[in-house]
């Protein structure tokens, strides 16, 4: 991993964008380093290079493959020293606004504005000697099973995450993606018991991604559901996959997809008009998308990997800026909704 890792650091001290990362369970570090400081837009997805996109939509750049050097190497997994120990945000103030937030949406819910919402906040860490090679270092070897990675570019700034949500996988026609909703916190016992909130909320998102894939796809196959661990965290997860129709391309699926009502809400109209309006903060890349764009890294046929950005940070100066959402439906608590962003920020804070 040093060789990619002091490439990076060369790279960041000539102000030029890189990306490095891992996949999911995966053992390569792929590292893809620009040769210019141009910040490039994605105009119409047959582009080829790394894309990172923001919630809203207006903003979709891509680090491109023509212009840039790709270096990938296998790693081996290091012991990583965490002390392990509670985070507890002493901000009151923060805690209330969160809970005024959630208590909105979940009116909202009950006056039949929308079924499901996903509303966010950005917290923020002050940073002391902090290293953002060793905190990627930390993302890998603690989140093996997440897509990890360090993005930076000199117009947009230094983002790192290990996001657990892959929002989909095209190789030629086939695809692949995931219906992932519901939040637990880890325990001793081996049996993981989900209550009816999180089961609504986890269908919500299953059916909105099968209903919108319905419309390009030829065929759409639904495993059942089941529970999966990304850190100190469980969620309730579905694959889905099929065959795309031969008429529809790329830049029709993502836009169909994105926001899923895993990061936005259901409709997504409406939900998503609901966040802008309320949140009372720029989501910016939080809740957006990045990865491979039809890249041919690994295979003869081109492949795009897309992961949606959350358990995320954005690095500024001396601060790290921390984003946590929650899913919101009619049985939401708003005290246990805070209790769960919480728990959603020790996946970055444990690499502070």
């Amino acid at each position: 991993m040093e060789i990619i890792l002091e490439k990076a650091k060369k790279q960041f001290g000539q102000n030029f964008p890189f990306v490095i990362y891992k996949k999911p369970n995966e053992t390569n570090i792929i590292g893809l380093f620009q040769k210019n400081d141009n910040l490039f837009d994605v105009n119409d997805f047959t582009e080829k290079g790394f894309i990172f996109a923001s919630f809203d939509g207006s903003q979709t750049f891509i680090i491109p493959e023509n212009q840039s050097e790709r270096l990938s190497i296998i790693y081996s997994k290091k012991e990583t020293d965490i002390q392990q120990k509670e985070f507890v945000l002493s901000n009151v103030l923060a805690k209330n606004d969160f809970e005024n937030l959630v208590s909105k949406g979940i009116h909202a819910i009950e006056n039949g504005e929308f079924s499901k919402v996903v509303l966010s906040r950005k917290e923020k860490v002050d940073l002391v000697n902090f290293d953002w090679i060793i905190a990627f270092e930390k993302l890998v070897n603690l989140y093996p099973s997440t897509f990890a990675y360090c993005f930076y570019h000199p117009k947009i700034g230094v983002w790192m995450g290990a996001t657990p949500e892959q929002l989909l996988k095209v190789n030629n026609n086939t695809f692949e993606t995931i219906a992932l909703a519901g939040t637990q916190k880890d325990t001793v016992s081996n049996e993981v018991i989900w209550q009816t909130k999180e089961k609504e909320e986890q269908q919500y998102v299953t059916d909105y991604i099968v209903t919108k894939l319905e419309k390009v796809a030829s065929e759409v196959i639904i495993s059942k559901p089941y529970s999966i661990k990304a850190g100190s965290i469980w969620h309730i997860k579905t694959d889905i996959s099929g065959v795309l129709n031969s008429g529809s391309g790329l830049q029709e699926v993502i836009q169909l997809l994105h926001p899923t009502p895993a990061v936005c809400g259901f409709p997504k109209d409406k939900s998503k008009a609901f966040i802008l309006e309320n949140e009372h903060y720029d989501r910016t890349f939080y809740t957006g998308y990045l990865g491979e764009l039809n890249s041919s890294f690994s295979i003869d046929m081109k492949s795009s990997h897309l992961f949606v950005n959350l358990r995320c940070m954005e690095i500024c100066d001396s601060q790290a800026n921390l984003y946590m959402g929650c899913g919101i439906t009619k049985d939401s608590v708003p005290e246990k909704e805070w209790e769960e962003s919480i728990n959603k920020s020790t996946t970055m804070k444990q690499v502070l």
